[in-house]
């Protein structure tokens, strides 16, 4: 029988489960796996201040890209990005990044090197080094693989498995943005999405010890909320006319659509006065609570419906 993405997912946590003991992970006592399969980054105990955090994420042509709809350097850009925003979502540091790339023939000029351009142009903005990776020829398509190496201080990374019922939701941006785009040029409109990761907004809510548990909405609003709640063992309740919109996007956009790449966090309700609501120009907005259950309730017009889960999957 085929398995759902999510599924395959849970049969590698359970096939996968850490080994307990000393130098269970055959690293050092110092160097050990503190998070693994289930969020966005690893977390391996590096040093007595610090632990790191590595992510790693796939890009393919046809399905996270098309070369006639997007240029080479906003792929290379796109990239990196979706590694980042998985380190904003523990609240880290982004240090080093490495890149595996498989060209198909027509893509191995001119091409690769905007690609190059585009990964290399965020990677300087945000303080990332490129330290490595690899190279291979594709049969067909584009096929990226990245993986991004940062910090957080040791025991401080925000997991996705810290909600706790009465917390509220919150998220930053405006959502439905890449959905939106899409959108446009499904319809032979030219358009361009550069998302932007939201390291800075994950680094303060983390030092100020905001956030109970976080996520980077990279597959949709409804599917990454569903998955944070499952972590915690919680159900959530979001309010529709609460939820910011990219211009453009519609309610489906902003629910389900993905690569908006903006941060869901949530905070105890005793805290909520100390979130900024914009923080470097992004708008931080209050959008639901989180509830006891395992549902998603959508709240419209002062009734309330379950959400059905829905958003980017791979199979």
């Amino acid at each position: 029988m085929r398995m759902s993405e999510r599924q395959f997912v849970e049969f590698l946590r359970s096939e996968a489960k850490p080994r307990t003991g000393k130098a269970a992970t055959g690293f050092s006592k110092e160097l050990s796996l503190r998070e693994g399969i289930g969020d966005d980054c690893a977390v391996i105990g590096w040093t007595r201040k610090n632990d790191l955090l590595i992510t790693t994420d796939m890009l393919l042509e046809d399905i996270h890209f098309r070369r006639d709809w997007q240029t080479a350097k906003s792929a290379g850009y796109k990239a990196l990005a979706r590694g980042l925003s998985d380190i904003a979502a523990m609240g880290g540091t982004p240090r080093l990044a490495f890149l595996s790339l498989a060209l198909s023939k027509e893509t191995r000029g001119k091409w690769a090197k905007e690609f190059v351009r585009g990964f290399l142009a965020l990677a300087k903005t945000t303080g990332v080094q490129l330290a490595g990776g690899d190279t291979g020829a594709s049969p067909g398509g584009v096929f990226a693989d990245v993986m991004v190496i940062g910090e957080a201080p040791r025991g401080k990374a925000i997991l996705r498995s810290g909600a706790r019922a009465g917390d509220e939701i919150w998220v930053t941006g405006k959502l439905g943005g890449a959905a939106a785009t899409l959108n446009r040029l499904r319809r032979g409109k030219a358009a361009q999405f550069y998302p932007a990761p939201r390291l800075e907004i994950g680094r303060m809510l983390r030092e100020r010890g905001l956030a109970s548990a976080m996520i980077d909405l990279s597959d949709g609003l409804s599917i990454d909320l569903a998955r944070l709640c499952e972590r915690s063992g919680v159900g959530a309740v979001l309010v529709e006319e609460k939820i910011p919109r990219a211009a453009g996007a519609s309610l489906q956009n902003a629910l389900h659509g993905g690569e908006d790449l903006e941060l869901l966090f949530t905070v105890a309700a005793r805290k909520a006065s100390q979130v900024p609501r914009a923080w470097g120009g992004v708008a931080l907005t209050r959008i639901g609570e989180i509830v006891g259950g395992r549902k998603i309730w959508l709240e419209s017009g002062g009734g309330e419906s379950v959400l059905p889960v829905k958003g980017f999957q791979h199979f």
